[in-house]
């Protein structure tokens, strides 16, 4: 009982087989944050005026463009665990064993949601504000995939939340004797982005903010939990001057939240009235039902002409 009041054990599975199909716990959490994302962004475009089904429309996009780029910027920012001797280069694609980076998501997920917006008439940065609460949420959840995978854990630690780790990991630093504790990193970034749902949604009620300015904030908050997280892990990835590759896209996000919020409070100093584009407005249920009264009356009045012309035949 001491032991395991004094640390955090690991999952010893992984996975769940049902009949022929092999079900990682990851991937559930991954699908379940995505499934969260879109339930609340759809409940806040409707409370901004959108009209049902955007959000799907827009996800369809948006999800496998985040997954795409979520997957290419883990693999860029670790070649060494898909390339080499004794590596399987093909493993690249087994999206399902562990490896998506947010900012790479975010980047990639950025260019389908602009799409999907298009196609919907929904503003950009309408659409990203409505997103971000959902969108932290899901990473939040998204972390705990971590956890049964056994993968992004921290240095060493003697804190009574230690996490346990299997000595057989092939993370494992090499001469660390068994048993050691390490730090729960991906405890960390779930609490810090769980939080972060409050965070956003007090500030965004507090300041009002619409225009994209909820995305900077987003921004700037999850990337300064990640600039303090990241040091932190033990997994190996690129280095460039000395500092991690997903510390350098920490500082990159930050930076681009406080120059969004400071274009778009610039450039937006009114109340957003509209999520929609210029001219891509919904028509009111009114105007919708009496277009539809005039189209059954037209061709009312058609049939009733075809009749006489046929009388007269």
């Amino acid at each position: 009982m001491h032991s395991v009041l004094a640390s955090i054990p690991s999952p010893t599975i992984s996975d769940i087989t049902v009949g022929p199909f092999v079900i990682r716990f990851y991937a559930l959490f991954i699908i379940l944050g995505i499934i969260l994302a879109i339930l609340v962004s759809a409940l806040r475009l409707k409370n901004k005026g959108g009209t049902s089904g955007i959000a799907v429309d827009i996800a369809i996009w948006a999800v496998p463009f985040g997954i795409i780029g979520g997957r290419l910027f883990h693999v860029a920012t670790h070649l060494n665990d898909y390339f080499g001797a004794g590596k399987n280069p093909l493993s690249v694609l087994y999206v399902w064993e562990g490896g998506l980076a947010i900012y790479g998501a975010l980047i990639f997920g950025a260019v389908g949601a602009w799409l999907g917006a298009r196609f919907s008439g929904i503003r950009l940065m309408s659409y990203a504000d409505a997103l971000v609460p959902g969108l932290i949420l899901a990473q939040g959840i998204g972390r705990w995939g971590n956890y049964f995978n056994q993968e992004l854990f921290g240095a060493p630690t003697t804190a009574p939340w230690g996490l346990q780790i299997d000595s057989v990991n092939p993370a494992w630093p090499v001469g660390l004797p068994a048993g050691t504790l390490m730090h729960p990193t991906f405890l960390y970034e779930s609490l810090w982005d769980l939080l972060g749902v409050a965070v956003l949604l007090y500030v965004e009620k507090k300041f009002r903010l619409q225009w994209g300015k909820l995305l900077g904030v987003y921004l700037v908050y999850y990337s300064l939990g990640r600039a303090f997280i990241e040091p932190l892990r033990l997994d190996p990835a690129n280095i460039f001057l000395g500092i991690r590759a997903n510390e350098w896209s920490a500082i990159a996000g930050i930076v681009l939240g406080l120059v969004i919020l400071y274009v778009q409070s610039r450039r937006h100093t009114g109340i957003e009235t509209s999520i929609y584009l210029p001219g891509r407005e919904p028509k009111p249920a009114e105007e919708t039902e009496a277009a539809e009264m005039a189209t059954i009356g037209a061709e009312d009045r058609e049939y009733s002409t075809d009749a006489v012309d046929s009388k007269s035949e």
